[in-house]
């Protein structure tokens, strides 16, 4: 059963950068602004995409990234760990990947609306055209267009299946 998160959870706030640096997620979002005005003449895309595992018979970990990349000269990430219980099929666990990026990309979105700059924002999801995810790819990509955001899946999805993949 797929579930939502309650936004008053405080483990919803919290997310390390690269160096594992622990950071409150108004932090996070002025270190994203900070970053795009520091040289606004670039092209930027703000990337959020989730990845999970199976720990055990009860838990399941999800990581959830976001990319902020500097398109043609590097980038910046931070990243967050939760542990919800297990999700029994594999089909509910990529759904709640889904969820947690489009919660994530809207908080963002919101925060981020009131800077001067352009920027592109995708969400990553971690299903393609093979494997065992392919029946699925449809529904996915339906769930996040209908939030407007664009949608990238494997093996363009790189935010979710490399950066997010890292942290489970």
């Amino acid at each position: 059963m797929v579930s939502r998160m309650d936004p008053s959870d405080s483990r919803l706030n919290l997310f390390r950068d690269a160096s594992g640096r622990l950071i409150g997620f108004s932090d996070l979002v002025q270190e994203i602004s900070a970053f795009i005005k520091a040289d606004d003449r670039r092209s930027y895309k703000v990337i959020v995409g989730s990845d999970s595992q199976g720990i055990s018979d009860e838990f399941c970990d999800f990581a959830t990234a976001i990319v902020v990349h500097r398109v043609g000269n590097g980038g910046r990430y931070f990243w967050r760990r939760l542990e919800l219980p297990r999700f029994y099929t594999l089909r509910d666990r990529i759904l709640q990947e889904v969820l947690l990026s489009i919660d994530i990309a809207k908080e963002i979105l919101e925060r981020l609306s009131g800077i001067d700059v352009q920027f592109g924002f995708e969400i990553h999801v971690d299903v393609g055209e093979n494997g065992e995810t392919k029946t699925m790819l449809q529904e996915v990509l339906g769930m996040v267009r209908a939030y407007n955001f664009e949608a990238k899946t494997k093996p363009q999805s790189f935010v979710a299946s490399k950066v997010a993949d890292r942290y489970v």
